[in-house]
């Protein structure tokens, strides 16, 4: 399945994966920025784009409020306002530009966006499929730099 963008409920996934950033309160800074690493990480192996939203209410002081790159998009809903709300309306309207997925273990968010149509995904199996998929570059890149070091010894 070819997804046009991945949303993330950030705080739902952060708080089903106690492994990323151990010991760090779920709503913390360090949490947040491991988990945009991880999921940088993930959206370089898979290509597929990537949404993070998170509550304003958990905002970092000072932070900016959106911080957009191409691929890897991070938002803070404002203040009064829900993170849920904000990837329901996004699901609805990349519909239009092909499959989406949400990752959220919200089951009321979870039966809106799959009620229009839209993928959804529990953190766990998200979890799962970014474990995959990170394990899987690693093969990679020990079977190509293994290759490289054969190719490098018998050019010698």
């Amino acid at each position: 399945m070819a997804l046009v963008r991945i949303l993330v409920d950030g705080y739902s996934l952060l708080h089903s994966w106690p492994e990323l950033a151990p010991g760090a309160a779920r709503h913390s800074e360090r949490a947040r920025d491991e988990l945009i690493f991880v999921l940088t990480k993930y959206q370089d192996v898979t290509g597929e784009p990537i949404t993070i939203f998170f509550d304003g209410a958990g905002a970092p002081s000072g932070a900016p409020k959106n911080e957009s790159q191409r691929n890897v998009e991070v938002l803070f809903s404002r203040r009064g306002q829900k993170a849920d709300d904000m990837i329901e309306r996004a699901a609805h309207r990349f519909q239009a530009y092909g499959e989406i997925m949400v990752v959220t273990d919200d089951f009321a968010e979870r039966d809106t966006v799959s009620g229009f149509g839209g993928h959804v995904a529990s953190c766990h199996n998200f979890i799962r499929m970014i474990e995959n998929a990170l394990t899987g570059l690693q093969d990679d890149l020990r079977n190509y730099n293994r290759a490289e070091q054969n190719r490098f010894k018998r050019s010698r």
